[in-house]
């Protein structure tokens, strides 16, 4: 399969973004292009800024504060449940934070509260899908694919570092 891919700098680092034919997010990471590569399987990638113009125009507008939401057909690749998952990520608005347990009663799954975490932590189209917005039931910031540090900048931006951690 063939995606269609770019990279651009924000305030906390290059962001890069994968689609497909359809201009439909399949992907995305902060870093470099083999960060992107480790979230795709088997795809042909190629630079292709025209067909990545929107996700860049409404990240840019989320790091200068005139966004709160995306609003970008999203295509990840994933199970039933892991889309589930992202799709009560994508429900935690900008500013409030969850925890892995809140998110498995928000999908009918109160005992999946670890497998919410790992489907958390496979999410493959970060920062669109707030993945950073999940922290431990013990108010920890657990683990996030692009470190803790990128994580706790993120809440920063948004205004949910929990004041412990501030």
């Amino acid at each position: 399969m063939t995606l269609f891919y770019s990279t651009f700098e924000t305030p906390i680092g290059p962001f890069l973004v994968a689609v497909n034919e359809n201009k439909a997010v399949v992907a995305t990471a902060f870093g470099k292009l083999p960060a992107l590569k480790k979230r795709l399987r088997e795809c042909h990638l190629l630079s292709d800024i025209q067909k990545t113009s929107e996700i860049r125009r409404q990240v840019n507008q989320y790091f200068i504060r005139k966004r709160r939401t995306f609003e970008l057909d999203l295509a990840p690749s994933g199970t039933v449940f892991q889309h589930a998952v992202w799709d009560a990520l994508s429900q935690i608005p900008m500013g409030q934070i969850r925890s892995y347990g809140q998110i498995a009663e928000s999908i009918e799954r109160p005992r999946a509260a670890r497998a919410v975490g790992r489907a958390n932590a496979t999410n493959p189209i970060c920062l669109i899908v707030p993945c950073h917005r999940v922290i431990g039931a013990n108010g920890t910031l657990t683990g996030f694919a692009f470190g803790e540090s990128l994580k706790r900048r993120l809440l920063l931006h948004e205004d949910a570092l929990p004041a412990s951690f501030v």
